[in-house]
């Protein structure tokens, strides 16, 4: 019996989620074209990797590299509970195939911590700027690992970079600020982006930019707005994710809101 979710998020780099319960599916031996990047949540995978065996474990980050053979198989008869991401073959790097390889397995506490936070915010609806902002986090110390450079974080101080992030997001609060986007036109990393906007501002971009977002629904819901537009207008999904971030800012819903004063 199998249990198979799978979508495409709307985030650059990743090209798809995958959450399934296997109890008694064997993978046969296959390829990707993407990086496949793996949590184990319940139980054990046995796997062999170009013709090699290693194991997917709960302790375990577990990194595919596109094009070689790998297959799968639960290593208990009560089967394995696991959530994949698909990342575009160049998000990592053709040079760091081979270290992937060789060990495709990572004990990294924080790398499991992080990436379990990117899942829970990729669901449809969720933040597009927080889910680009965990990935690039994932992203870089994945190819710490992979180079076998990891490091502490650095400071991250750099106040010219974080007031013309927070500059860019003020003109565009209905539109977004896409992350790479922004660290191309800037020049620095995604994570430097993050990094210094969060310890200049005191919050993350998203948290920022979701802030901004409804002091903008505000001013249009009082203006006499009905709710459902707002939501377009103030650069939310829908109403439904308009009224999910309004009650946990004013607890109070957007209708309630725009009535209060009658």
């Amino acid at each position: 019996m199998a249990e198979v979710v799978a979508w495409r998020p709307g985030v650059p780099g990743l090209t798809e989620v995958l959450h399934a319960h296997f109890t008694d599916h064997v993978y046969p031996a296959h390829t990707h074209e993407a990086w496949t990047l793996l949590l184990v949540d319940d139980g054990a995978v046995a796997y062999d990797l170009d013709r090699h065996p290693h194991g997917a474990t709960r302790g375990l980050v577990t990194l595919l590299p596109p094009g070689v053979p790998h297959d799968g198989r639960s290593s208990s008869p009560a089967g394995f509970r696991k959530r994949v991401l698909y990342l575009e073959p160049g998000t990592l790097g053709a040079q760091r195939v081979g270290t992937a390889v060789d060990q495709p397995g990572v004990d990294d506490a924080a790398l499991r911590s992080r990436l379990s936070a990117l899942h829970a915010v990729l669901r449809p609806g969720g933040d597009a700027l927080e889910a680009e902002s965990r990935l690039a986090f994932v992203l870089e110390r994945l190819a710490q690992h992979l180079d076998r450079a990891v490091v502490t974080a650095p400071d991250g101080r750099d106040d010219a970079l974080a007031d013309r992030v927070r500059d860019l997001i003020d003109a565009r609060v209905a539109e977004g600020l896409p992350l790479a986007e922004t660290a191309a036109a800037l020049g620095v990393h995604p994570t430097s982006v993050v990094r210094a906007f969060t310890r200049r501002h005191g919050l993350p971009p998203h948290r920022y930019l979701t802030g901004r977002r409804i002091d903008l629904a505000r001013r249009l819901l009082l203006a006499g707005m009905p709710a459902a537009e707002v939501a377009t207008a103030a650069g939310f999904v829908d109403q439904s994710h308009l009224t999910r971030h309004f009650r946990r800012m004013l607890d109070t819903t957007p209708a309630a809101y725009a009535r209060s004063g009658s």
